[in-house]
């Protein structure tokens, strides 16, 4: 005997382009599952999924590195896994090691970096790559209050390019700030959605995290 568990269930979701949109739950909600299917990492059992054009994502600390390769050497794997050339991750990694905040260290092995570290540059890559779509786990926390502010603009740059962001987080000041449209998830499915104020409101009424 076995019981049948469904990460995700009966979700409907449309994200325009240049729309940002937050996605808020408790742990095992489906949160990361949710992006990930969106990413294309995973595949839907039923229904459909329809993302167009290039994604960029940062799903979890670390995902996509290789520890045993330097920062630098990451950045050209990560890229021409992307489908980037060499010379196109020649003329934007300038701009990608300045964005992390890594100085000398994107010489040394990933291995070495700490989990901010690794968020930074993971960050800057996937923007980097100048993807249509964003979707990023839990990583806008990284860094201190100038990289945190350099994010934002870069967030509200893209919203003026019209590219769509996807941000699965626990901070709901993050959510309130950054996001047009929010969607709670509990038990993979959609609680509620509608503007970030309403739905973090209803949502720490239920619950103990911090807004």
């Amino acid at each position: 005997w076995r019981e049948e568990f469904w990460a995700l269930r009966g979700i409907n979701l449309a994200v325009q382009p240049g729309e940002t949109v937050g996605v808020i739950g408790p742990n095992g909600s489906g949160k990361t599952t949710l992006l990930k299917t969106l990413a294309g990492i995973l595949g839907a059992d039923q229904g459909r999924v329809a993302v167009r054009g290039r994604v960029g994502c940062l799903l979890s600390f670390g995902v996509g590195f290789n520890p045993t390769l330097s920062g630098r050497e990451n950045v050209y794997l990560n890229g021409s896994l992307l489908g980037l050339a060499r010379r196109t991750i020649d003329a934007r990694m300038d701009a990608i090691v300045e964005m992390s905040e890594l100085g000398d260290f994107i010489s040394a092995p990933v291995r070495t970096y700490s989990a901010g570290m690794r968020g930074r540059l993971g960050f800057a890559i996937a923007v980097h790559i100048d993807p249509d779509v964003l979707m990023l786990d839990e990583v806008l926390g990284v860094g201190d209050a100038a990289f945190r502010a350099k994010t934002g603009t870069i967030l509200e740059r893209f919203r003026r390019e019209r590219k769509t962001v996807v941000i699965a987080s626990h901070s709901m000041g993050l959510i309130r700030e950054t996001c047009d449209r929010a969607v709670w998830l509990e038990r993979g499915t959609i609680r509620l959605e509608g503007p970030p104020d309403e739905v973090v409101q209803a949502y720490l009424k239920t619950t103990e995290a911090p807004g």
